[in-house]
């Protein structure tokens, strides 16, 4: 028997309170494959990008997904999304407006537009049926029209008194988990492979969350051309799996 006289370190913390336990269940539910938005339904253009060739492997799939984080929709919405969070948290219905109709005309193609509405709405939905709270109501209100999808998360977490950090980071980990889960299905990747992408683009997710909870609406903007026009693209193209 091995013995000692020295005791192990105490943790500072060992358990969370009940606040954190319900907002880590709730945004483990909320942003779930399981949770019936419909992400399993749309590839944000890369399908057409898979067929066209400019993604046929998992280093490719790695590089393409990197863009979209750094310099394309996934850093747009999560900005949408910490503005709105910040926004309901500040008890400003101008601000959060101002926010949900520029992420409304925000998007490149009408099937992006039906994919992040349609998700938006699905979340609303079910977050009022199941997951009703004080204020939810007023902030859904307060939007004046369509919300988007990571508006819409955004705005549910803040009601929800879920920090903004943790919210943004699983909306960006379940994001890229279901560009990833697509293309996965279209080169197609094996699950091994589709682990290693989703790994190489942790520090990309995670600088991505950095640069959006900073972000203010001045710095929205987005620089993947060849992903805009592949979102376009795709509908005209003839065979496809995906909505977008």
């Amino acid at each position: 028997m091995l013995t000692g006289t020295t005791e192990p370190k105490a943790l500072a913390r060992e358990e969370m309170t009940e606040a954190e336990a319900a907002g880590l269940y709730r945004l483990l539910t909320w942003l779930s494959p399981a949770f019936p938005v419909g992400g399993f339904s749309y590839s944000s253009g890369i399908e057409w990008a898979v067929e066209a060739g400019d993604i046929g492997d998992a280093a490719t799939l790695r590089d393409w997904l990197a863009a979209m984080l750094e310099d394309g929709s996934g850093f747009c919405d999560a900005a949408f999304l910490a503005l709105a969070h910040r926004a309901v948290g500040a008890e400003d219905a101008h601000a959060l407006r101002e926010v949900a109709e520029l992420a409304a005309a925000f998007v490149p193609s009408r099937e992006r537009q039906l994919e992040t509405t349609t998700q938006g709405r699905a979340f609303i939905e079910i977050a009022r049926a199941a997951w009703s709270c004080d204020g939810l109501d007023h902030a859904i209100s307060n939007c004046g029209g369509v919300i988007v999808y990571p508006v819409a998360v955004g705005l549910v977490s803040a009601v929800h008194d879920i920090p903004l950090p943790p919210a943004l980071h699983a909306f960006l980990h379940a994001l890229v988990s279901n560009w990833i889960s697509a293309g996965s299905r279209l080169i197609p990747l094996g699950q091994t492979d589709s682990q290693r992408v989703l790994a190489a683009l942790e520090p990309v997710v995670a600088a991505t969350a950095v640069r959006a909870i900073a972000a203010t609406l001045d710095d929205l903007g987005g620089a993947t051309f060849r992903a805009d026009l592949a979102s376009l693209r795709h509908e005209t193209q003839y065979t496809r799996l995906f909505r977008s």
